[in-house]
């Protein structure tokens, strides 16, 4: 059972909505909650969407569009919610642009994986 996509249904579910209640969190936190990362805010970005779109590719291979478009529209919510909730943070087209560059880039290297995989 090391492969997480044979690991039970609820399983893997259940590890990728920690993963974006995890991402939620730390996207919409007051940011003197959150520990001090020194690095440019769209790369965080684009790096999280990459690895929470790559972690449901891991956990659920035959998910195809589903897990981008989930991820793309998981950033539109994350950018709503951060220009409502009273935490000092704001609301930016940028990092949900950052977001999906992430998304894109983890679609590209799959979709790499499967084909040389396949070969």
């Amino acid at each position: 059972m090391l492969f997480p996509s044979r690991w039970p249904r609820p399983v893997r579910l259940g590890l990728y909505v920690l993963a974006a209640a995890t991402l939620l969190y730390l996207t919409n936190a007051p940011q003197a909650d959150l520990p001090g990362v020194k690095a440019d805010d769209k790369v965080e970005h684009a790096t999280a969407w990459f690895l929470l779109t790559a972690s449901g590719y891991v956990l659920s291979p035959r998910r195809g569009w589903a897990i981008p478009l989930f991820a793309a529209l998981f950033g539109v919510l994350v950018e709503v919610l951060q220009g409502v909730l009273p935490f000092g943070r704001d609301a930016e087209v940028g990092d949900w642009i950052a977001d999906c560059v992430g998304v894109a880039v983890a679609v590209l290297g799959y979709g790499a994986w499967r084909r040389t995989v396949r070969r």
